[in-house]
């Protein structure tokens, strides 16, 4: 790649998830001058483990959105998750090792069923993923009335006391969360596998000529965030303790927003894992520090509403794309005369 080029590419791609590093800091300086006590151990107590199952999440989203596909059933994999760990665990410890894998089961399920409908069938991804997840939702409200119901609710104690755990004064729940972004981090950038799933992301039909299989990988995207969505469920069950009816049903659109506002295009393409947590931490952060000023609760979800709004329009995509279109003339001119480059010695 020659000088100019590799310049503009390491510029777009750095302008791509920066912002969402820049933004996270500025809002633990406003947090620090307006909310001092957002910052405080007993509030990153609550933070740093309901960030994570954001994150984790978001992830698995994140998987989705680099094959330019979009998935809303995350709420009732969630739920579903979080029912059949209590239903199946019946607050015994023995049957926490079962529910925990019906769980992960039954997530990478839903998902392959996403997958083959969009990736196999070529449905549209928005209307697939929000008819599962609503059968999966009711499916979920209707396992919850039969058999999670009183004492049954509670998940078992293992769970809940592992996730109250705190090696090195952190959650288990936040270091178990870094464990899987960061493996899923070096999945996609250091293995031939992942580096073939960003491929056709970028640009399937490229992939295609070049006799990879996209049915395959957006099939594998749905499946693997599916199975994601079901880790999320897990480490939320142990936060929880307990599993109520509205159990999962924030994770609509919190982890769509966390992708793209860490910088992903919903045209498919290039992702960060670890962008992706820095921006689940600010949304997570942010209705703390809310909180902690005791803003009403209508004016919390004005705010944050306003506050994903500004960063998905500031966010590090459109930002890339401003640039590439200012840096193209260097580009154009580092390549010189057509065929100037092309000369042997």
């Amino acid at each position: 790649m020659i000088p100019g080029r590799a310049f503009v590419a390491s510029a777009v791609v750095a302008a791509r998830f920066l912002p969402v590093w820049l933004a996270t800091g500025a809002l633990v300086i406003v947090a620090a001058i307006i909310a001092p006590n957002a910052l405080h151990s007993t509030s990153w107590g609550f933070v740093l483990p309901y960030m994570t199952v954001l994150a984790i999440a978001a992830v698995g989203q994140m998987l989705v959105i680099m094959h330019a596909g979009i998935d809303l059933s995350t709420p009732g994999v969630i739920s579903l998750g979080g029912n059949l760990i209590a239903g199946i665990g019946v607050g015994s410890d023995h049957k926490l090792a079962g529910a925990i894998a019906a769980c992960l089961g039954f997530g990478a399920l839903i998902g392959l069923v996403n997958g083959l409908f969009v990736g196999v069938l070529r449905l549209n991804p928005l209307i697939v993923t929000l008819a599962v997840g609503q059968i999966v939702l009711a499916w979920a409200g209707k396992y919850s009335r039969e058999h999670v119901v009183g004492s049954n609710s509670s998940v078992p104690q293992a769970l809940s006391s592992w996730a109250s755990e705190k090696p090195l004064g952190i959650s288990s729940v936040f270091w178990t969360g870094a464990a899987l972004t960061l493996a899923v981090g070096i999945l996609l950038r250091y293995t031939a596998a992942g580096r073939r799933f960003q491929a056709v992301g970028a640009n399937p039909r490229a992939a295609w000529m070049a006799g990879l299989h996209v049915r395959t990988h957006v099939v594998f995207a749905y499946t693997a965030a599916g199975f994601l969505y079901a880790c999320a469920a897990v480490l939320l069950a142990g936060i929880r303790v307990s599993i109520d009816p509205a159990f999962g049903s924030a994770y609509l659109l919190a982890p769509i927003a966390a992708v793209v506002i860490a910088g992903a295009s919903l045209a498919g393409g290039l992702a960060s894992a670890s962008s992706t947590w820095i921006a689940a931490l600010a949304l997570t952060l942010l209705p703390q520090m809310l909180l902690i000023r005791g803003l009403d609760p209508a004016m919390q979800y004005v705010v944050f509403g306003a506050a994903i709004l500004v960063g998905m329009v500031i966010s590090g995509d459109r930002f890339a794309s401003l640039l590439g279109r200012v840096l193209r003339p260097i580009e154009a001119r580092s390549a010189g005369p057509v065929g100037t480059n092309q000369q042997t010695s």
